[in-house]
């Protein structure tokens, strides 16, 4: 999604209105998009710089022309990637907590989501974005911008979530949202990096369990009842 200078990125924290079925869209594109699954998974096992027209035409068994036919350069198809893993966080992590009422519910399902597409392997290897930030955080250039969009849209959304949860009357009045959304993210970041790396299965619950306990320590005695696993 293009975010224009100076302008706030955000993910889709509304329901979209309407319930019209979407044209199939033209075989190109379907094609286009089943190489990008493929190419999203290899990338987070592999990284962003192991994706490249010719791993992933040996991935696919297509020719390299064929794949020129889509994607023009290798970062072309790196940027390409990154979108349609955003895409998938979306369909994920977003949408369905963009179903829940504003509020607790939301921000709660927020982070339950993320945690969950960790856990149930959304991206064979993590966390897509958690990944790609690690790799190109040092690498100046059209990739490491795309990555960067995505990942304020991220803390945006917690943040506008939080803000929800202010204005529902569930958290406390004198709370931060971008520092809240901050803390909460962090320690995903850590859970994921313990789970992924360090291979502890307990990290994903640990970090539901501190999270939770943030979140209970700013909670009015409006916010509806904060069960130990809200979605599971």
């Amino acid at each position: 999604m293009a975010v224009a200078k100076n302008q706030r990125a955000r993910l889709p924290l509304k329901s979209s209105a309407g319930g019209a079925q979407m044209p199939r869209p033209p075989k190109g594109e379907r094609t286009r998009e089943s190489i990008l699954h493929v190419a999203v998974n290899l990338a987070s096992v592999e990284g962003l710089e192991g994706v490249s027209i010719g791993r992933l035409a040996d991935e696919l068994g297509m020719s390299k022309s064929g794949l020129f036919a889509h994607f023009g350069s290798k970062e072309d198809l790196q940027l390409a990637t990154v979108d349609m893993a955003r895409e998938i966080f979306i369909e994920h992590v977003v949408r369905p907590a963009v179903a829940q009422a504003e509020g607790m519910p939301r921000l709660r399902a927020l982070c339950d989501n993320w945690l969950g597409h960790v856990e149930q392997r959304v991206f064979m290897g993590g966390c897509f974005f958690t990944a790609a930030s690690f790799e190109f955080d040092s690498r100046p250039g059209p990739v490491r911008d795309r990555i960067v969009t995505v990942m304020k849209e991220w803390l945006n959304a917690l943040s506008q979530a939080v803000e929800g949860a202010k204005r529902a009357g569930h958290i406390k009045g004198s709370v931060d949202p971008r520092q809240l959304a901050f803390e909460i993210y962090s320690l995903a970041i850590g859970a994921h990096w313990g789970f992924q790396l360090l291979g502890d299965r307990r990290a994903l619950k640990n970090a539901r369990s501190t999270i939770l306990a943030r979140i209970r320590a700013l909670a009015t005695r409006k916010c509806p009842p904060l069960r130990q696993d809200s979605s599971r």
